[in-house]
């Protein structure tokens, strides 16, 4: 295969995978920044987390909601978990790695919060362990994941939202996680400020 396929490929399964999600979860994005708004408007906050890649979209998120989006607005109450290098450290070298995300909600979330958790598969007790302290502490949660949420949807309740990225290639769900966070952040925006 020519370098140029490779590259026609790799935009042409992402079209696909956007247009399958657009298909399948437009509702249930619209549904979640409804849940995310109510939160905002009664003087709460969203606390994003995840993983390697997974963290970039939860400070992604929590960036645009702090700071703008696509135009100067009042900055939105907004925390993500994996930014501060000497509290993962810390909770690392003390605990374990599988404490890093679930000591800060406990620490930092109040009820009607919400956690947004970004996971692109597998099994990943810190996300769990997150989202437990997240029920514990009566925060919603809102999981974005892909490959059929693998093991993530046995830890959410009934109450909360799974957005599963129709798609295996771990690159293809972040790529679609961005676009929904990016939807979410419009959401949110238009339904505040109009």
């Amino acid at each position: 295969m020519e370098l140029r396929d490779r590259v026609i490929s790799h935009f042409a399964d992402n079209i696909q995978v956007q247009q399958e999600t657009m298909g399948s979860l437009s509702e249930l994005i619209e549904y979640a920044s409804h849940h995310i708004l109510n939160a905002l408007l009664n003087d709460r906050k969203v606390v994003a987390c995840g993983n390697g890649r997974s963290a970039y979209s939860a400070q992604m998120l929590a960036s645009i909601l702090l700071n703008q989006f696509d135009r100067d607005r009042p900055s939105l109450p907004a925390l993500a978990l994996a930014t501060d290098a000497a509290t993962l450290t810390g909770v690392a070298s003390h605990h374990d790695l599988d404490n890093v995300f679930a000591k800060q909600v406990r620490a930092l979330g109040q009820g009607g919060d919400v956690l947004v958790a970004y996971v692109d598969s597998g099994d990943r007790p810190n996300i769990a362990k997150a989202i437990a302290a997240a029920h514990d502490k009566e925060l919603s949660v809102i999981a974005l994941t892909g490959r059929n949420g693998d093991r993530v949807s046995s830890w959410l309740r009934e109450t909360d939202i799974e957005i599963c990225v129709p798609a295996q290639a771990a690159m293809r769900i972040h790529e679609t996680h961005i676009l929904i966070t990016h939807c979410l952040c419009d959401l949110i925006d238009h339904q505040l400020f109009g």
